[in-house]
C-alpha cells in the first residue's frame, strides 16, 4: 500500500477533475441508490439489485463484443430483466428469490459465453467486475445525473403511491393505487439504478451501495420519508469518504466506498444499542 504525501495533496484533492467527475457522478448515484434502497428493503426485494447486478455483467460482456458503450447496451438489457424477474412471479408460479436467481444465473453464464466468444476476458471487463469511479468520463457524468434525476422525480412524483405499497400492497390496491404499475416502476427504476451504481463500486459490489445505506438509516431514523433522508446522507458521506480515502491510501474507490458504508452502519448500530441501554437504566 502506497501512502501519498497529503501536505499539498489535501490542498488540490478538488482541483483534480477526475476527482470532481467522481465526487459528482458518485454523490447523484449514492442519493439515488439510497431512496431506491429503502423501498427495495421494505418491499423485501433487496437481492434484486444482486439479481439484476450479474445481468449487467452479461450486458457489459455485450456491449463490449459489439464495440459499444456498455451503459447503453446494459439499461436496456437489464430492464428487460427486471420485467422478466416481475412476470416470473406473476405468472409463471416462481417465487421472487428463485425468478432472482434464475435470471442471475442467465446473466452470469451469457457474460461467460460472450466473452469466451470475444476471445476471453479483458482489462475492460474486469474493469467494470469492480469499478472505477475515477476513471469516469465527462459524458458518463452527464448521463448519470440525468439518470438520477429522472429516477430521483419519478419517487417524488409517485411518493405516497411508492409509500403505500412498501407497506401493504393488498390495501394499497383497495385504496385505487395501481399496485402492479407501481411494481413494474419500482423494478425498472433498480434495473437503472443498478447499471448506474455499477460505475460508482462495480458490478460485484452493486447490491452493497442499495442495502447498506438503508438499514443503515433504519437504525436510527423514524418514518418512512427520514430513513431516507438519512438512508441519502450516509450513502453520500461514504461515497466523498471512500473517494478521499482511496485517493491519498491508494486504494480500490468501490471497495473503499463499501467499507466506508459499512463502517457507518456499524457506528449507528452501536449507537443504538447505547442509547437503548441508557434508556433502560434512566427508566
Amino acid at each position: 500500500m502506497i501512502v501519498r504525501n497529503t501536505g499539498m495533496d489535501l490542498i488540490d484533492f478538488l482541483g483534480y477533475s477526475f476527482i470532481q467527475r467522481g465526487l459528482i457522478a458518485g454523490s447523484f448515484i449514492a442519493l439515488l441508490c439510497a431512496s431506491l434502497g429503502v423501498l427495495l428493503v421494505l418491499r423485501r426485494l433487496s437481492l434484486i439489485g444482486d439479481g439484476l447486478a450479474h445481468v449487467t455483467f452479461g450486458s457489459v460482456a455485450l456491449g463490449l463484443f459489439l464495440r459499444v458503450s456498455p451503459l447503453y447496451v446494459s439499461i436496456p438489457v437489464v430492464m428487460a430483466s427486471a420485467l422478466g424477474i416481475l412476470k416470473l412471479t406473476e405468472k409463471a408460479r416462481v417465487y421472487g428469490d428463485a425468478a432472482i436467481g434464475m435470471v442471475s444465473a442467465i446473466g452470469i453464464a451469457a457474460g461467460i459465453l460472450i466473452a469466451n466468444l470475444a476471445g476471453g476476458f479483458n482489462i475492460d471487463l474486469f474493469s467494470y467486475l469492480f469499478g472505477n469511479i475515477l476513471a469516469i468520463s465527462t459524458a458518463d457524468v452527464f448521463v448519470s445525473i440525468a439518470l438520477a434525476l429522472v429516477v430521483l422525480g419519478v419517487i417524488i412524483l409517485f411518493y405516497h403511491e411508492l409509500f403505500s405499497v412498501s407497506f401493504d400492497e393488498e390495501f394499497a390496491e383497495t385504496t385505487g393505487i395501481d399496485t402492479e404499475k407501481i411494481n413494474v416502476m419500482l423494478v425498472l427504476l433498480t434495473a437503472v439504478t443498478v447499471v448506474l451504481a455499477m460505475k460508482v463500486v462495480g458490478i460485484m459490489l452493486t447490491s452493497a451501495l442499495l442495502i447498506i445505506p438503508a438499514i443503515t438509516a433504519f437504525q436510527i431514523a423514524r418514518g418512512f420519508k427520514n430513513s431516507m433522508i438519512v438512508a441519502s446522507i450516509v450513502a453520500m458521506l461514504s461515497v466523498v469518504a471512500g473517494i478521499s480515502l482511496s485517493f491519498f491510501l491508494n486504494l480500490p474507490t468501490g471497495s473503499t466506498i463499501v467499507v466506508m458504508n459499512f463502517a457507518f452502519f456499524l457506528i449507528t448500530l452501536i449507537w443504538n444499542k447505547l442509547v437503548s441501554r441508557l434508556f433502560k437504566k434512566v427508566t
